[in-house]
């Protein structure tokens, strides 16, 4: 099977199979409730990641294309599913889902491979080598990945729209500079996310996400991407460089930097769920919440932009990863006192980027 066949088949089924899905998921009561912390208003069905992520493991194995190497990846996304699930229906211990991911990350680091060996010439100063680190610096890696998208799951169409952009772009990689072994995976989980997002993303066709990805997709979707990450950046002939891998998924990393700086600093356990996160601050300065989520997969798409084609084009590594880092810390120092990024964010709605006609939204 073609990769580009296994694609339209991911895409097909998640599109066909997830309002069947939402209607089961609404007469049984399995509903994430308004309230809270929470900006949709009716009860939706977080079930999105219980179709994509069997739908993409389905076709991925029936195709071929996952027999070899693969296993430990499958395996990983299993044990995150029945975390998540567990968690969407009943929540549960934020250390029980924090041991879950970092059980995953070692399935998938150690018998899977997806180990980073090097950083590339990341200061100027020459190749950095992780040697013995190799393993831990992978897992914190991964782990980073999975948290990451948990955490930025909070506007209809966000973290699904993340996805889909990093395995666009990890996609190009591989067709720009040929990697049969790598192309399939990046080709079926975008289409997969692409078949969710006609549920999830705000459109002049679709005023309100009709489902959710839930934490059983979020995590997955953080597992899957990191693997792709890694692997692309580590095989043999790389197709992107680590520090473009770092630009692409850098958003929802500076979010969880910074969420955890705050809450530390405040006396708060790291894994206390608040209203501190970019999106929270894009509300808070007017920005209704599909407006808030353009913004953000426009910055996104910009980063990933920077980080892959900077490179392609000639700019040094250490210029990126010194540019990457003054954002990171730029973005702890905002979010440290929210109030700073409100009324940077309200200066921009008050401005030409964003429309100040009242949307339906």
């Amino acid at each position: 099977m073609s990769s580009l066949l296994a694609a339209i088949i991911a895409f097909v089924l998640v599109a066909v199979f997830m309002p069947l899905a939402i209607r089961l998921a609404v007469r049984s009561g399995f509903v994430d409730a308004p309230g809270g912390r929470k900006v949709h208003d009716i009860p939706v069905p977080p079930i999105g990641g219980l179709v994509v992520f069997p739908v993409f493991i389905l076709v991925f194995v029936l195709s071929g294309f996952g027999a070899h190497g693969h296993w430990p990846l499958i395996e990983g996304l299993v044990l995150l599913m029945a975390v998540g699930v567990a968690d969407d229906f009943r929540p549960i211990q934020p250390w029980i889902k924090f041991g879950a991911q970092i059980v995953a990350a070692c399935v998938v680091v150690i018998p899977g491979g997806a180990q980073v060996h090097t950083l590339g010439n990341l200061f100027g100063f020459g190749g950095i080598w992780l040697d013995l680190f190799t393993v831990p610096f992978s897992i914190i890696a991964m782990v980073l990945f999975i948290n990451g998208m948990n955490l930025i799951d909070g506007l209809d169409g966000l973290a699904g729209g993340i996805g889909f952009l990093s395995f666009f772009w990890f996609l190009l990689a591989c067709l720009i500079k040929p990697d049969a072994a790598l192309l399939p995976g990046p080709a079926m989980a975008a289409a997969a996310m692409a078949g969710f997002l006609i549920y999830n993303l705000r459109t002049p066709w679709r005023r309100k996400a009709s489902v959710f990805l839930g934490d059983c997709g979020s995590l997955c979707l953080g597992l899957l991407m990191g693997w792709y990450a890694i692997k692309i950046a580590e095989f043999p002939g790389p197709t992107m460089l680590p520090i473009s891998v770092a630009w692409i998924i850098g958003l929802p990393v500076f979010d969880e930097c910074a969420q955890f700086y705050r809450r530390v600093r405040e006396g708060k356990h790291p894994f206390t769920a608040d209203r501190g996160h970019l999106h929270h601050h894009f509300l808070d300065a007017g920005f209704t919440p599909g407006q808030a989520s353009r913004f953000i997969l426009s910055i996104v798409f910009l980063m990933s932009a920077i980080g892959y084609l900077g490179i392609l084009c000639g700019v040094p590594q250490y210029v990126l990863a010194y540019v990457w880092i003054a954002m990171l810390f730029s973005h702890m120092a905002l979010s440290y006192k929210p109030e700073r990024y409100v009324r940077i964010l309200k200066s921009l709605r008050e401005g030409p980027f964003v429309s100040k006609r009242k949307s339906a939204e």
